[in-house]
């Protein structure tokens, strides 16, 4: 079956872990006197760029600003579709700057960038489907901010409550596998919020939570191979049984500040 699947060129937007520790605790897996390997964090990013370019995906690279120990996680940074940068305003003070710097560089791009009035914190917590962005609330991103990005974008904006702060943003409990479908777990989500995947996605293949807190939904997917982290075998298992094409990649230094593959990638949707 996996034949079958078809890959999509993707252009994302990274940035290096060059500054990365964790000098602050703002969700549960950030340990501030936990000890950060910098050169094993920038080894296990250079992989998964190798393994972006090794698929035929273009890979563009912010600079990073010393400071800023999570400007790595360059998805939070902004939601990019049709061309039009909706950007960040984050919850934690401590982040607030990265969103000028993502600005800065999208406008030297020729990218104009419309920064939100309410809390909301990019690829982090807005997921687009062929159809639909999905939109993450109860940790970070709030519901004022959803309605600021339909309007702004024009796509239909269907809001989901997580309850599990180790899933604090929707990218660490789902994404989108192909036009058609997605992955996710669904005790992450309140019993509403169930739902209304279940009716939207009958046959997406549903994480364990050992899959999701060894960050196998903070995945990247073309279309046909999957960037998962290699903790998530038994969701691995599941997506190669859907006919995908795993691509394991180690990012465990930087889940000490709570994020994986997708949290280091933004997606620049033309």
């Amino acid at each position: 079956m996996s034949e079958s699947r078809v890959p999509r060129p993707r252009r994302f937007l990274v940035c290096d872990p060059r500054h990365f520790a964790v000098q602050y605790a703002i969700n549960p897996w950030m340990r501030p006197d936990t000890p950060v390997d910098v050169d094993l964090a920038r080894d296990q990013w250079q992989a998964l760029i190798s393994a972006y370019r090794a698929h035929g995906h273009t890979v563009d690279s912010v600079e990073p600003v010393p400071g800023l120990p999570d400007m790595v996680f360059a998805a939070n940074c902004a939601l990019v579709l049709g061309g039009r940068v909706f950007g960040s305003s984050f919850h934690a003070p401590e982040r607030r700057p990265e969103s000028t710097a993502y600005e800065t560089w999208f406008k030297t791009a020729g990218f104009d960038v419309y920064r939100p009035e309410s809390v909301c914190e990019g690829e982090g917590d807005l997921v687009p489907t062929s159809r639909y962005i999905l939109a993450g609330t109860g940790f970070r991103t709030t519901p004022e901010a959803h309605r600021e990005v339909q309007e702004f974008f024009g796509v239909p904006v269907i809001g989901l409550r997580l309850v599990d702060p180790h899933f604090y943003h929707l990218d660490t409990a789902l994404f989108v596998l192909d036009d058609d479908n997605i992955a996710y777990y669904p005790e992450a989500f309140s019993p509403g919020s169930r739902e209304v995947l279940g009716r939207l996605f009958p046959d997406a293949v549903l994480a364990t939570r050992e899959d999701a807190l060894a960050f196998g939904l903070n995945s990247v997917s073309d279309g046909r191979h999957v960037f998962i982290a290699p903790r998530a075998e038994a969701l691995a298992d599941r997506l190669v049984h859907h006919g995908y094409v795993p691509v394991p990649v180690d990012l465990s230094e930087l889940h000490k500040a709570g994020g994986g593959i997708k949290c280091c990638t933004q997606e620049i949707r033309s």
